[in-house]
């Protein structure tokens, strides 16, 4: 109910003529760069709480723990440049987890009890699988985590993985801020022209809303007959519903500046965005449960559904606007 009543407060190109500079430093300025330094500034504060309390259910943890977790999903869509870098979108935000390779991975550790993997240095060369926010959250909230022998090994471990999501944060954060940043408001270093810049940012819009309609919502779903709750994202920390509020409210602004000052654009974008928005805030399904339930599923389905319309109408009418095709992302695997 936190999360709602917060969430309700805030409620390949073809040579196009170049994005206007202003756009481009719009993006960066009052999205990217104060998105990252959310971030940097929230994980710094988990890890340093991780330090000298374990227990999630004290408010101190989990508040912090809520806070970094929600800065790494306002901008989890940015998967390129900096955050590719050293697989570190990975090493923050394993999932979806197709395979079950965190709770197999996190079991094995805490079975072993190895102290070398508590030093940061031995940590970051380990199965990527046991790092970043849903580790974490496995350690903290799996029942099967939090009775095992080796209690204090666990907590040790949960310090030890909230400070290389903090290390990585920054080491992303550092990237933009020295150099990336630069390179998109120049159409420098791997941006040949203005257009790539266009085509980078609108394809890092077209990958939230794949990520929210084919993983958020998709893989919970599943098929009417076989539905999968146990498959959305963060359910153990009660944070699926919560996590689909804070990726449309921070891909509508993006669209509302790649839509360029363009009034009719932006009012048909700003009411494509709303009716997905409410009907996430109105779902009052923390885990997203509901999909095992028909009375419920069809509110998910129908949500699944708008912000395929959505991303429908990102495509024609912004996609035809900015002269842009969608291109591949990380979700298709290439």
């Amino acid at each position: 109910m936190k999360h709602l009543l917060f969430a309700v407060a805030a409620i390949v190109c073809l040579a196009p003529p170049a994005l206007r500079a202003d756009v481009v430093d719009e993006v960066l300025d009052d999205q990217i760069l104060p998105g990252m330094q959310a971030l940097v500034d929230s994980s710094a504060y988990l890890a340093q709480t991780a330090q000298t309390n374990c227990t999630p259910e004290e408010s101190t943890l989990r508040d912090a723990y809520d806070q970094a977790f929600d800065d790494w999903i306002r901008v989890s869509h940015l998967r390129f440049g900096p955050s590719e870098t050293e697989n570190r979108a990975f090493a923050l935000a394993f999932w979806p987890d197709s395979r079950g390779k965190i709770p197999k991975t996190l079991t094995t550790h805490l079975q072993a009890a190895d102290p070398t993997l508590l030093e940061p240095k031995t940590f970051v060369q380990s199965s990527i699988a046991g790092r970043g926010f849903y580790a974490l959250e496995f350690l903290y909230f799996d029942p099967a985590a939090a009775k095992t022998p080796a209690a204090s090994y666990r907590c040790a471990l949960a310090a030890v993985m909230a400070q290389d999501i903090a290390t990585t944060a920054r080491a992303i954060q550092q990237d933009w801020q020295n150099s990336y940043a630069a390179q998109m408001r120049n159409a420098t270093g791997r941006y040949q022209d203005k257009s790539e810049v266009k085509q980078e940012l609108f394809k890092s819009l077209n990958t939230g809303l794949q990520m929210l309609a084919d993983m958020r919502l998709g893989r919970p779903l599943g098929r009417f007959d076989a539905p999968r709750p146990k498959r959305a994202e963060a359910w153990r920390s009660g944070r699926s519903q919560h996590h689909i509020v804070l990726a449309l409210q921070a891909l509508h602004p993006l669209a509302t500046a790649l839509a360029d000052g363009d009034a009719a654009l932006i009012a048909r974008l700003d009411a494509a965005f709303e009716k997905p928005t409410l009907r996430a805030l109105r779902l009052e399904d923390p885990i997203l449960a509901g999909v095992a339930a028909p009375a419920k599923r069809i509110h998910i389905e129908a949500l699944q559904q708008e912000i395929n319309d959505l991303r429908a109408l990102i495509t024609s009418d912004l996609g035809t606007a900015l002269v842009v095709l969608a291109g591949f992302n990380s979700l298709d695997g290439d």
